[in-house]
């Protein structure tokens, strides 16, 4: 179980450094479209030697490669860069990473007949009103109808996050498998549209900022992350393993000063402080579930 922790303390040092790579990403050149391109370029490319022996595989039929591909890989992504181009990224920070354990829960609870512990619905409630306090955060400012586009975004990516932790869970398939087979499958799907579609902005963009992305994206979100997560998530339990993700946020708003030049204000340190202790609370008692 010890591991389990390390993995998803793993995860929470990526997806901190995540959500500020992101965010640079959505000020530059580069649109969403460009950088989930890179995410999933790169990590397939690095992955196809552990993707191709799960090939025939009984416990990854299509449908379940489907399923992950389009949960915890393409759909997440393409929903959280948006995001980052129309929303701050401490709003990332809590609505992604505080709504995971929210949605993650619900998903269980309402799909797979999982009962959280009173002590896992208190965590959740305390994380709910952080989320509603970056809420209030968005309707003060002056753009707030695309502050608030971005934040429905990251919501949706929260949820399908959620789904994609369960699946691991539930199918009990080996992580780097997951790794793989999301990168892999997600690449195949989306590449082609990308190429023939989607608007790009490469050619306005430096070498610096696509290596960045390229090597944060690929590497760092797309393997590192993902493997640790999967492990996370078959050691501790999806519901355990996403409230350890509610510690992203005040490290997330905290760096989002020095290198985005975002200014803390009253509502986002609160909703940090909330979502902090709701993962605090829910990870530290129990196994999150009742079966």
């Amino acid at each position: 179980m010890r591991l389990g922790f390390i993995a998803a303390g793993v995860v929470v040092v990526c997806w901190s450094g995540f959500n500020i790579v992101s965010r640079l990403g959505g000020r530059s050149p580069l649109t969403p479209y460009d950088v989930a391109a890179l995410r999933f370029g790169v990590s397939a490319l690095l992955l196809l030697p552990l993707f191709l022996p799960t090939v025939g595989d009984p416990a990854l039929t299509l449908p379940r490669r489907l399923a992950l591909a389009c949960s915890g890989g393409l759909g997440y992504g393409l929903l959280v860069y948006v995001g980052f181009s129309l929303a701050p990224a401490a709003h990332a920070g809590v609505l992604v990473n505080g709504g995971i354990p929210l949605f993650t829960t619900l998903i269980g609870w309402l799909v797979f007949r999982q009962h959280p512990t009173r002590r896992s619905w208190l965590a959740l409630v305390i994380a709910a009103f952080g989320m509603l306090m970056i809420g209030r955060h968005a309707f003060r400012l002056g753009d707030g109808s695309q502050v608030l586009l971005g934040d429905a975004c990251f919501l949706a990516g929260a949820t399908l996050w959620g789904l994609f932790g369960q699946l691991v869970r539930r199918w009990q398939i080996n992580p780097r498998a997951v790794a793989a087979n999301t990168a892999v499958c997600s690449s195949l799907l989306y590449l082609p549209v990308y190429l023939l579609w989607l608007p790009k902005g490469f050619a306005a963009a430096t070498g610096g900022q696509i290596l960045l992305q390229a090597v944060y994206q690929g590497v760092v979100a797309g393997i590192v992350a993902a493997t640790c997560y999967s492990f996370a998530t078959l050691r501790i339990g999806p519901t355990r393993a996403s409230l350890m993700l509610a510690l992203v946020p005040p490290i997330s708003a905290v760096l989002a000063v020095p290198f985005l030049g975002e200014a803390l204000t009253v509502e986002t340190v609160l909703g940090a402080l909330l979502v902090t202790t709701g993962a605090v609370v829910g990870a530290t008692g129990g196994h999150g579930v009742r079966r």
